[in-house]
């Protein structure tokens, strides 16, 4: 194992690996639900459709990550992106409404979609292309790549990831609903019956966070793991104690036998390429260059951001066995289109198991095992609370903003662009537009500032790509 993962080489320890897998693939968990409600309508396209994309999303993101692992030996995990799944959906709806095929057939069309891209991106990363089109990324936008995500990462566990709900179904978020109450008296009369379930949130988040700060003080490795677990104890007891209920109902009626047969009938090399040409070849080819943009900027930004968080990167600001990493993301990808979910990619949470001392292929194991075992064990993976991965999302989005003390901010080159990115990313919900909007402003601000020979003709392409996405209407 020391010979294969290189672990004295990268000052890591095999416990130290394991428990950073665990801490990854705990802020990730929700992945598990979560992917297979957004592509289904939350179950409203049939439960045996659900099964198969949940047994998909496991099986898709353990592989990517076993190959992140062994390929690139690099502790980053996989799963279906977030965004990326949504826009699957829409995408899915879209096909329903111009072909009239139902919602599975087009499903399954769309799934062609993405294993294009898949395959793409492996002959792109075999050719080396996608390293260049790294390279070709200015140095400070590489640099505030990592606080951006930061950035986006904080927003995530005080935004979207911590909400409640009340008896009529309404969201309230910590943030927007809470904190953005003019008074306490206001946040419970638009709550309801939600407030009791809101405080014990923000309880439990900020109680996790501090344990996470206390232990990480005293250097205990496997702080992360440990601030989420004594947060998520605190608030099972709060469930129990203040809002009356069994915060372990759930397993009492839980199957833990995966459904392989709904995923056989559903999704299991399930492409359908023949309801796919009724949309057209403009629409597909489209979709295709739509998806490979948003997601090659997403795994890009994700990998070297969170690899200058771990110290990962050279002299150059570049990633030793990027392509290999790139490579082991397209294989994610193509797994989970023959197997039935969105595009596969590099996960931002990749950055709680790095903080938890996470170096080497053997943390990505550890997730990717996890993912494994979740086929078999969901049910337990599901009652970890959201407040608790808040806290890890939370803490880890501070420690990220340390790398903006590399920005020369006497600089406007190098400032605008980044602070493009830090409002961007976190406001889009995407990394790869925060990095298309920071090329956009930086190559004009060189062009208008007389610099324009001083940039690659690869950025510039690039922004060029990026203004055709986001202003071109077909």
């Amino acid at each position: 194992m020391e010979k294969f993962f290189k672990l004295k080489e990268n000052n890591t320890t095999v416990r130290t690996e394991i428990v950073a897998g665990l801490t990854t693939f705990m802020t990730m968990a929700y992945i598990i639900a979560l992917n297979p409600n957004l592509l289904t309508g939350f179950g409203s396209e049939g439960q045996e459709l659900w099964n198969g994309v949940f047994l998909a999303t496991c099986i898709a993101s353990a592989i990517g990550t076993v190959c992140m692992g062994l390929i690139a030996n690099k502790p980053f995990a996989m799963a279906p992106g977030m965004g990326l799944n949504s826009f699957f959906a829409v995408v899915v709806a879209n096909i329903v409404a111009i072909s009239g095929m139902s919602y599975l057939q087009s499903f399954q069309s769309a799934l062609c979609i993405i294993f294009v891209e898949g395959l793409v991106f492996i002959v792109l990363s075999i050719l080396n292309v996608r390293e260049k089109i790294v390279e070709a990324i200015p140095p400070a936008i590489r640099v505030g790549v990592g606080p951006a995500i930061g950035m986006m990462l904080m927003n995530i566990g005080l935004g979207s990831n911590a909400g409640v709900y009340n008896s009529e179904g309404n969201a309230f978020y910590v943030m927007k609903d809470f904190f953005g109450s003019l008074t306490a008296n206001y946040a419970q009369d638009q709550m309801q019956d939600a407030f009791p379930a809101m405080v014990l949130t923000v309880v439990t988040m900020f109680f996790g966070l501090f344990v996470i700060i206390a232990l990480s003080h005293k250097k205990i490795k496997g702080s992360v793991l440990y601030g989420m677990l004594a947060a998520s104890v605190l608030y099972w007891v709060g469930e129990a104690v203040v809002l009356h209920t069994n915060p372990f109902a759930s397993l009492a009626t839980a199957s833990f036998v995966p459904p392989f047969k709904d995923m056989a009938a559903t999704t299991l090399f399930a492409l359908d390429f023949k309801g796919l040409m009724s949309i057209g070849w403009v629409t597909i080819i489209t979709l295709i260059i739509t998806f490979c943009i948003i997601d090659m900027f997403d795994t890009i930004g994700t990998l070297v951001g969170t690899a200058s968080r771990a110290n990962m990167l050279d002299a150059e600001g570049k990633m030793p066995q990027m392509k290999q990493a790139l490579l082991s993301d397209a294989i994610g990808t193509v797994t989970g289109s023959v197997t039935g979910t969105s595009t596969v990619t590099t996960f931002v949470e990749s950055a709680s198991g790095v903080e938890a001392g996470g170096r080497t292929g053997l943390t990505a194991i550890t997730t990717g095992v996890m993912f494994l075992l979740c086929m078999f064990i969901a049910p337990i993976a599901g009652i970890i609370p959201a407040a608790a991965t808040s806290s890890a999302l939370i803490y880890v989005g501070f420690l990220m903003l340390g790398n903006l003390k590399n920005i020369d901010f006497a600089d406007s080159t190098q400032l605008i662009p980044v602070a493009i990115m830090l409002i961007s990313m976190p406001i889009s919900g995407s990394i790869g537009h925060g990095i298309g909007l920071a090329l956009i402003v930086y190559s004009f601000i060189m062009i208008s500032t007389g610099r324009a020979k001083e940039v690659s003709w690869l950025t510039y392409v690039l922004s060029v790509l990026f203004l055709v996405k986001f202003f071109y209407v077909g």
